[in-house]
């Protein structure tokens, strides 16, 4: 079985889409996964199971959710290679002088297109900035996330993909969850 982690977009938000973890870990154990384990409230599953098909799990999931919960989430799923490597190629890492609390990983459905990346002029949203390498954008908002217009809903609309956003301490949890 390959180890996974499934990311879910915007549950548990604001009262919006509440999903308890003890019936999400449920939910699953039904669809034949194994070593579940959440992390946090926000939608953080590491799983084992024996499908391959990234993209077959992501629908499978989703549709378990709508089934079981009655609403629709997107999505994404990523290897524990796939997790492991997006903490350790943070290009922030070797910035000392940025405090890692500010740090945040938006993971990509799939690769940008290059031209559609190309309009997001990074200095207009400074104080914040952002690196996008592959699948992931790397984002330091030094002024929190909570305050930057570079939300998951700016770059799905600008990058016509879907985005979730998590900090780099609940990212680094979940590859070390991950790689146990």
């Amino acid at each position: 079985m390959t180890s996974y982690i499934s990311i879910l977009r915007g549950i548990n938000v604001g009262g919006n889409k509440r999903i308890k973890m003890d019936a999400l870990r449920q939910m699953f154990v039904e669809l034949g996964c194994a070593n579940v384990q959440t992390y946090i409230q926000s939608g953080n599953v590491v799983f084992n199971s024996s499908e391959t098909d990234i993209q077959t799990l992501e629908k499978t999931i989703s549709a378990k959710i709508l089934e079981t919960f009655g609403f629709e989430v997107p999505v994404l799923v990523l290897t524990a290679a796939e997790i492991a490597a997006a903490v350790n190629n943070n290009p922030y890492n070797i910035d000392l002088a940025k405090d890692p609390a500010t740090i945040h990983l938006t993971f990509l459905s799939h690769l940008p297109d290059p031209a559609l990346l190309s309009k997001i002029v990074p200095t207009n949203y400074l104080p914040d900035e952002f690196i996008c390498l592959g699948k992931v954008i790397y984002m330091h908002c030094p002024n929190g996330y909570g305050n930057t217009k570079l939300t998951n809903s700016f770059f799905e609309n600008k990058l016509k993909l879907t985005a979730t956003c998590r900090n780099l301490k609940t990212s680094m949890e979940l590859a070390a969850l991950a790689n146990k």
